[in-house]
């Protein structure tokens, strides 16, 4: 827990303004992006462009970061086409620099395009919407099939495989009914899932693509223009990308399984999901959230002044998990599934 458990960098405005202009030659005005582990900060340049600078945790690895930059290089040139930001360079042609902070500790620092659009958070769910998300994750998923990379392989909590990690976190949750609740899906997960993750595909993941990262078009706002923040990729079991970001899709309808279907199905179409990893893809749905309610509600006990940002997510993770109580394995696996044509005589 080591990256979530430091505090992000702290520089004032002053200060990285001067860092952009000696690494990039780039003069310009910066405010303060949100973010969980990093310092971001959107860099307005004088003559209009405007770009990301990231100051990265002091803990976060460098292969983690080498990771990320490569990442976002390798989709630039095997599908161009992906709305990804591109790594911008230094004066010196390279993808990324160390300076020290004020105590002395080295970290890396980079600079990303800025990427326009609305975030799908401020616009109104659709159809049509939920089906441009599906299928763009199918892309950029097989835009990064045969990607690798020493850091890809990184120690994450955000990571649905590896859940089972946060089991002593249940003891921390203060509400009976919520600490039984993540218990059935702890059980769920170490019992029907975690047995099964080793025989199943696996590759680099994007493991955070959901409605404050995909950005729209806004005159067409089922049109994506955007996907950001690769903070969290990693060298993960392909089914967790589509069960992560299928639950951000629960909230919103009358029937919580109605967006995540449409969005299972949509990416289904471009980049079908094997018949084991449909066996799972609802309880990894189920994991998401229970990981999202552990996670948030341990670091906002830690870091009370992040609590907006780090809690954005808690609310719905816990009516997700209560909305999917009651149901057996089979019948969410089955919501879940109603888009997703199955050949006669298979089996999910």
């Amino acid at each position: 827990m080591t990256q979530l458990s430091t505090t992000a960098p702290d520089l004032a405005p002053a200060a990285v303004e001067a860092m952009v202009r000696r690494l990039y030659g780039i003069e310009g005005r910066t405010q303060p992006l949100a973010g969980e582990r990093d310092q971001n900060c959107l860099v307005e340049a004088s003559d209009g462009r405007r770009y990301v600078f990231k100051i990265s945790n002091p803990s976060e690895p460098p292969a983690v970061v080498d990771f990320q930059i490569a990442a976002l290089d390798h989709i630039a040139r095997a599908a161009p086409e992906q709305p990804v930001p591109r790594v911008v360079r230094t004066l010196q042609g390279h993808t990324h620099d160390t300076i020290k902070l004020a105590e002395g500790v080295q970290t890396r620092v980079r600079m990303l395009s800025y990427l326009d659009g609305i975030q799908i958070r401020q616009t109104e769910r659709t159809a049509a919407q939920r089906h441009a998300m599906g299928a763009g994750l199918a892309g950029l998923n097989r835009a990064l099939q045969g990607f690798a990379h020493p850091g890809a392989a990184h120690d994450l909590l955000w990571n649905v495989a590896t859940a089972h990690r946060l089991t002593e976190q249940l003891d921390s949750l203060v509400d009976g009914k919520r600490r039984a609740l993540a218990q059935v899906f702890m059980e769920r997960f170490k019992v029907h899932v975690l047995p099964r993750l080793a025989s199943l595909r696996s590759q680099v993941i994007h493991n955070d693509y959901h409605l404050y990262n995909v950005l729209v078009a806004p005159n067409d706002q089922a049109r994506i223009v955007g996907i950001i923040d690769f903070g969290d990729m990693v060298h993960a079991p392909l089914v967790g990308e589509v069960a992560t970001a299928a639950a951000f899709h629960m909230a919103g309808c009358p029937d919580p399984f109605e967006g995540p279907a449409q969005f299972v199905a949509a990416y289904h179409a471009v980049l079908p999901l094997a018949g084991a990893e449909q066996e799972i893809v609802a309880d990894l749905l189920a994991t998401r959230h229970l990981i999202t309610a552990l996670i948030s509600e341990w670091r906002a006990a830690r870091y009370p002044e992040n609590r907006a940002y780090i809690m954005r997510h808690n609310p719905a993770a816990w009516e997700g998990l209560a909305q999917m109580a009651d149901l057996s394995r089979d019948t969410a696996r089955d919501r879940l599934l109603a888009g997703v044509h199955i050949p006669t005589g298979a089996t999910p």
